[in-house]
């Protein structure tokens, strides 16, 4: 693709955020629109420097920002390449950040609790209050488990058993952040910030297993939950219980690349075809 450093976007002047850190989401940007194709170059470090006016210093703190996000890789003598295509962890954040970009913003998020999900949309809605992301419409879909149902995970451990006052701990927990969420966005509506902003919950009975990020529907974020034993408060009581590990788990990234036979591809397709199955057939309405 041969992208130069004079054709990348100009830094916000207004930005009070660290030079390196906005030279770094210039090219986090470049990279996830596959501007950069996986593989390719990116321009040296003094190029990127004269571009932006920027001591070399600056421009390194830039690249080990997307090194620590595993989207590139720097070659001794050969400069810094986006990282191919892998199934490695990454983060989640700067690619939900970059999702807002677009001007029609998708979300799908299927797990336990939306509470990862909660934090990782927090700073793009506020670049949206502060008038610096322009999106035309927000599309949130959260799809959670049926918590009303007995479950065996979360459940009492000793004895293993399902309970109900268990199933409410939770429940409380999955309520905080959903209507955190769902207000959120709907206050972007309401002010005229965004066209048309909506959020839709909707449940199913399941164990939830695995947590799953469907991001404008072209990039997918994957993780499995270890379950875990866990003392907690239940009515001012200390109760063992499974539970899910949530916040910490490693996420795997697939992204389409639009070429044939792509294992990512395929993956993202799945996800999506699997997320508007259980969305449109056994999933019904969330009551908090």
């Amino acid at each position: 693709m041969n992208v130069e450093a004079r054709d990348l976007e100009d830094l916000e002047p207004d930005d009070a955020r660290p030079a390196s850190q906005q030279i770094a989401n210039v090219l986090r940007a470049a990279i996830l629109t596959r501007r950069f194709a996986p593989g390719e170059r990116l321009p040296s470090q003094n190029d990127l420097s004269e571009r932006y006016g920027v001591a070399r210093e600056t421009v390194k703190s830039a690249l080990r920002i997307l090194r620590d996000d595993r989207l590139v890789v720097s070659r001794q003598g050969s400069g810094a390449f986006v990282r191919a295509q892998t199934e490695r962890p990454v983060g989640l954040r700067p690619h939900v950040e970059a999702a807002f970009e677009q001007p029609h913003v998708t979300i799908d998020f299927a797990g336990f609790s939306s509470e990862t999900l909660q934090g990782a949309i927090q700073e793009p809605l506020d670049k949206i209050r502060a008038g610096r992301l322009t999106p035309e419409s927000l599309a949130i879909r959260i799809l959670l488990p049926d918590l009303n149902q007995p479950t065996i995970v979360p459940s009492r451990a000793d004895p293993q058993a399902d309970d109900p006052a268990v199933r409410e701990r939770a429940a409380r927990i999955v309520r905080r952040h959903t209507e955190a969420i769902a207000e959120s966005v709907s206050e972007l509506s309401i002010f005229g910030l965004v066209r048309n902003a909506t959020t839709e919950i909707r449940c199913y009975g399941t164990t939830v297993q695995s947590k799953m990020y469907i991001l404008n529907r072209n990039e997918v974020f994957f993780g499995f939950y270890p379950v875990i034993q866990n003392t907690v408060l239940v009515d001012k009581q200390p109760v063992p219980i499974f539970d899910v590990l949530g916040k910490d788990v490693p996420l795997f990234h697939y992204v389409t690349s639009g070429e044939e036979d792509d294992a990512g591809d395929q993956f993202v397709q799945q996800s999506r075809t699997w997320f508007d199955s259980i969305w449109t057939t056994i999933a019904h309405d969330y009551i908090p």
